[in-house]
């Protein structure tokens, strides 16, 4: 991944770390102090002894994302259950933004999207019809039905959602990793 330091001039998104199990709190507290979130979230069946019941879970579990100005970067931390934001040497790492704009669109969609792991290989695909056209990603199959691995390299994990074969345009294969 090429390095880049934190240009502070316009709100970019960031990864961060926060307590695993409290994304959804600590979300909400984010919330409250006006910074933007996102979380994005799956839906999971829990079954217990006498019900199921379905809950929201986040796709990056222990990670949501928030817009951020450089004058808040630093203060972001302070709130509860945050640990930290994702940096390297020279200071926090922007997400890119075809990165978060592909998940929005991917949860927006409601399709059946889940947790998946980053793939390092793979054969690289565009979709070209439906509602997640022009979002690109690596495509496998699992369970005889077509998945699209959309990876944020930064935090190494990624979301894989259930795709429709005919939207496919398979681009040259080349690793995703």
């Amino acid at each position: 991944m090429e390095a880049r330091c934190y240009d502070a001039s316009t709100p970019e998104w960031f990864a961060v770390q926060v307590w695993t199990g409290r994304e959804h709190a600590s979300a909400a507290h984010l919330r409250l102090r006006g910074y933007e979130v996102f979380l994005p979230c799956y839906r999971e069946r829990h079954r217990w002894s006498d019900r199921i019941k379905v809950v929201s879970r986040a796709l990056f579990t222990g990670y949501l994302f928030c817009r951020l100005d450089a004058d808040v970067v630093c203060r972001i931390v302070t709130a509860p259950w945050v640990i930290r934001i994702i940096c390297d040497g020279c200071g926090p790492l922007p997400v890119p933004a075809r990165d978060i704009e592909a998940i929005q669109r991917i949860v927006e969609t409601q399709l059946s999207a889940e947790p998946w792991p980053v793939l390092h290989a793979g054969q690289r695909v565009r979709i070209e019809t439906g509602p997640l056209r022009g979002i690109e990603g690596v495509v496998l199959i699992a369970k005889n039905r077509h998945r699209l691995v959309v990876s944020i390299k930064l935090l190494q994990r990624a979301v894989a959602v259930e795709i429709d074969s005919d939207w496919i345009n398979i681009g040259p294969a080349t690793p995703s990793g």
